[in-house]
């Protein structure tokens, strides 16, 4: 089937005059889970991020190190494999020309990537599309949330930008990013199938109008509130048009959103103005109502997984697969009312599936968890209100020495994250080093960042705030971020500890806080290696789990919680 699709798709090259196709991972929206996933449908790669280069004669898939097992698996008979830094401006493909589609490409990206050794060449029509385009279209309005979920309203968050504006002495933000959309109007939406966002655009000028640009259809809720106005309304096919009907200005644009299409009609008749849109650093801050609706979540989110744990630890003795242990936890979240859909695709590898960092168990690839396996389960949960991601490792029968020493630094790691001075590490690039730092004593690490921001009831991986060898940004009182260290063994096991923490401050101290409750499984550790007060954290720990969930467990399972203290 791809190769057909491949075949089907080169044929269109000489007549545009292009030697290549490049196929981003995003959709327009630069949405990281869309519906429409063009990579996948040219390559079956179902990764979440990724470039295929599709040439007359060879393909490429580039990849970060997340993705190489993955991508090798469901697309190496097709594509080359190669790690995603080897596209930056990129020899592979010396004096070719190669096509894109002006809506899905941001001018940083062909700039960094394709312009030192190629030429690039506007292909209006999406060449994907015009061989495959049976996506789902889902047309359901957007949705307001209250003041007293969101914690302030959305005429004040428009007044604060503008205010930004003013003293930036500019006259617009285009905000393209749709979940930059959804915290200024406080609106959500059913446009992506792991997240709440409104796939929409806004135009904001300093003297606080503004205008949304999506079809009508979607906002009819909001017409209805009174939040917009038709006159406020414009269509997105006449975008182009309407910025070149507006007085000129200055800009401030979205490069990491603001698609090459709308960057060329916007520069037309304005300036841009190179400062980023300052909603998501403000975003990235949660106030007192965002962090109280989101640790009431990682309540019920906690219940739900500590039900599986006991669970598929110690209640199910029958032999299953790693898609009826996901199954299994999604039918315990589904218990609790405010649970609406999975916040991604859960990730459920036992034995060498956990190796592969992004692992998706399906019908065709699913495997028997065997009692000497150990088992990685990553999942999440939108609820109202609120977004989780958690990651735990098990185990089902006393597992070699080497393996709990690795689990244990991997552990140690990741309380380090958890208990660092926010004071003297007060950034993601600085605490990373610590979360790898027992590994790299025995030569171990891993491929992945030990965490990403996350939006409140919103996407799971936002940022600008991460932890990651490259991240400067401040960490400020509010930010949400996960710590996740982890090592994985090819062709053999996979291990993750994965918690969703939160930055409180306390007599002017900032520090980090848990959310996520879910028992880390004992049977892996080597107590031997853990120093006093790590033995302490993992104490503590397990009791806080304790007075918040056990009013909501059965005897049984209430008893195996105790058991953990």
């Amino acid at each position: 089937m791809i190769k057909k699709r491949l075949g089907i798709l080169k044929k269109n090259f000489n007549a545009l005059g292009i030697d290549g196709y490049v196929v981003p991972k995003n959709d327009e929206f630069f949405s990281e889970y869309s519906i429409k996933d063009r990579l996948k449908t040219i390559s079956n790669f179902s990764g979440s991020a990724g470039y295929a280069v599709i040439l007359k004669k060879k393909n490429y898939l580039f990849v970060d190190g997340r993705y190489s097992l993955q991508a090798k698996i469901q697309a190496g008979s097709n594509f080359t494999i190669k790690y995603i830094n080897e596209i930056f401006n990129c020899n592979l493909f010396n004096n070719i020309t190669l096509g894109i589609d002006p809506n899905i490409f941001t001018s940083n990206e062909v700039n960094k990537f394709f312009l030192k050794y190629n030429k690039i060449k506007i292909i209006k029509e999406n060449l994907v599309d015009k061989i495959y385009n049976i996506y789902p279209k889902k047309i359901k309005p957007f949705y307001s949330l209250k003041e007293n979920i969101t914690g302030e309203s959305h005429k004040k968050r428009i007044y604060k930008i503008s205010n930004i504006l003013k003293k930036e002495k500019v006259d617009y933000l285009f905000i393209s990013s749709p979940e930059n959309v959804a915290w200024l109007l406080n609106i959500r939406g059913h446009d992506s199938p792991n997240s709440p966002i409104p796939n929409c655009r806004l135009l904001l000028a300093k003297n606080k109008k503004f205008f949304i640009i999506c079809e009508k259809n979607k906002l009819i809720k909001l017409i209805n509130e009174k939040k917009i106005t038709n006159k406020q309304i414009i269509d997105p096919k006449k975008l182009s048009d309407f910025f070149k009907k507006i007085k000129s200005g200055k800009f401030i644009i979205d490069d990491k959103t603001c698609s090459l299409l709308y960057r060329n009609s916007i520069i037309t008749n304005h300036q841009i103005i190179k400062k980023n849109d300052p909603i998501y650093l403000l975003k990235s801050i949660k106030n007192e109502n965002e962090i109280k609706n989101t640790i009431n979540t990682h309540i019920y989110d906690g219940v739900a997984l500590t039900k599986f744990l006991y669970w598929i630890k110690v209640l199910n003795k029958k032999e299953i697969t790693e898609v009826d242990a996901q199954n299994k936890l999604e039918k315990f979240r589904k218990i609790n009312k405010k649970y609406l859909f999975p916040s991604f695709d859960t990730i459920a590898g036992s034995g060498k599936n956990g190796a592969i960092i992004h692992f998706r168990a399906t019908n065709k690839n699913t495997k028997k968890i065997h009692k000497s396996d150990l088992f990685l389960c990553d999942s999440g949960g939108q609820y109202k209100y609120g977004t989780t991601d958690v990651t735990r490792t098990i185990c089902f029968s006393d597992p070699p020495k080497s393996i709990k020493n690795i689990f244990t630094k991997v552990l140690k790691g990741h309380i380090a994250v958890v208990t660092s001075n926010l004071k003297t590490h007060y950034n993601g690039k600085l605490i990373d080093k610590r979360a790898r730092a027992y590994l790299k004593r025995s030569g171990l690490d891993y491929d992945h960042g030990t965490g990403h921001g996350v939006g409140f009831f919103s996407n799971v991986h936002e940022g600008p705030q991460a932890i990651s060898k490259y991240n400067s940004i401040k960490l400020q009182e509010g930010m949400i971020l996960s710590n996740e260290p982890g090592y994985y063994k090819k062709g053999k096991f996979g291990i993750r500890i994965e918690n969703l923490i939160y930055i409180k401050k306390s007599k002017k101290k900032l520090s980090f806080v848990n959310l996520t409750l879910a028992p880390i499984d004992k049977d892996l550790i080597n107590f031997r290696l853990l120093n006093k007060d790590e033995k302490n954290y993992l104490f503590n720990y397990h009791l806080n789990i304790y007075l918040n969930l056990s009013k909501y467990l059965n005897k049984q399972e209430k008893k195996w919680l105790a058991s953990l203290i």
